[in-house]
């Protein structure tokens, strides 16, 4: 339980991660791809952006923040980024796409085509950086192992099995998550991929690859350990997966770990999901429902987040409950579909609209 001296139940909020650079950095990171741009230079210009976004943070009475993921090329493929052209392929027919109806793009997961697994950058990095330039607690994002072993689904490398790629993957995986946690990272959160095609049979090796390696944490480690689920809905209502958010949220709390961040407040019947949790939520686990819809260009007033958690305590326990938004703002480093400026609005609500709900609940305890 979360509380002050005067044993007020305190409900904690926290961002997913991800926010938009800027349109100069993204302007460098076209420059750099194109060869007229050195990789120090970026990386000046990728620390002078970060600076800005932690200051801008604390301004918005966040208490626990992080990097924006700003120097990562995307939430999910930065450990493998830099190996891309001499162990992985995008050529093959296997090649996992995924495709954003809404957002009218596709994205792809490689294929591994030489032996054996490993990571070529770390999240300590990106966290170390931040660390430079605020005192504040940080969050780190890392991406779940489950998503990156798609990109070994089959023994096409000679002496070189699935179960040696997946012992590899789980050992990189575990480094990623410790390193975070020794380095001093105040929560290290896995995010899973939901816009693959998840079928029943699937989202049961996602649960027991994720669990390989969270088991080699121990209680104590595990309480700082979370994981983000999105629902796989996009905005016109198509859904990307056989299951729904419903029969995946049954799985995923499966997950040996504490703390779940969960997209809420976009889904058309949250009571339903709401329900599902308070059956499914155990006595150590905290689950942060999202109150802020990253992908609408509206920005939440206080009250309207207010409001999305005095529903939630009706169903989950105060000293287990903490706010959240839906997805990261800005997933990938080309994505400019917000502007910071509305995330910083849309997050200022989130904190002085759960802060309001707060306050009513603790009145009546």
């Amino acid at each position: 339980m979360t509380t002050s001296e005067n044993n007020r139940v305190i409900i904690p909020s926290e961002l997913i991660g991800s926010l938009p650079r800027s349109a100069e950095l993204v302007e460098a990171q076209r420059t750099h791809k194109d060869g007229e741009l050195t990789t120090d230079q970026l990386a000046l210009l990728q620390e002078n952006d970060l600076r800005n976004v932690l200051f801008e943070l604390e301004r918005t009475g966040s208490i626990q923040l992080t990097d924006g993921e700003l120097t990562k090329p995307s939430f999910f493929n930065y450990p493998i980024y830099e190996l891309a052209q001499y162990s992985f392929s995008f050529d093959d027919d296997h090649v996992i796409t995924i495709t954003y109806s809404n957002e009218h793009m596709q994205r792809s997961i490689p294929k591994l085509i030489k032996a054996p697994f490993c990571y070529a950058t770390f999240a300590v990095d990106y966290l170390k950086t931040a660390q430079k330039y605020t005192k504040y607690p940080l969050k780190q994002a890392v991406i779940a192992p489950s998503v990156l072993s798609l990109v070994y689904t089959d023994e096409t490398i000679e002496n070189y099995s699935r179960e040696q790629f997946l012992d590899d993957l789980i050992n990189e995986a575990e480094k990623d998550v410790r390193q975070c946690l020794e380095a001093g990272a105040d929560k290290v959160q896995l995010d899973l991929f939901s816009k693959i095609n998840l079928n029943k049979t699937l989202l049961k090796q996602f649960i027991e690859i994720n669990n390989r390696m969270l088991d080699r944490f121990n209680e104590n480690e595990q309480k700082k350990l979370g994981v983000h689920v999105c629902s796989d809905y996009d905005e016109d209502n198509k859904r990307s997966s056989e299951l729904d958010y419903f029969e995946i949220l049954k799985d995923i709390f499966q997950l040996h770990l504490n703390n779940f961040y969960l997209q809420l407040s976009s889904e058309k019947d949250p009571e339903r999901i709401l329900s599902l949790i308070s059956k499914l939520l155990q006595p150590h686990h905290r689950v942060f429902i999202g109150v802020i819809n990253p992908k609408n260009q509206h920005v939440e007033t206080a009250e309207e987040v207010r409001d999305q958690v005095l529903k939630a305590a009706k169903y989950i326990p105060l000293e287990q409950l903490g706010t959240t938004d839906d997805c990261g703002f800005s997933p990938y480093n080309d994505d400019e579909s917000i502007t910071r400026e509305k995330c910083y609005d849309k997050i200022r609500a989130r904190i002085q609209g759960t802060k309001l709900a707060e306050d009513i609940l603790n009145e009546i305890l």
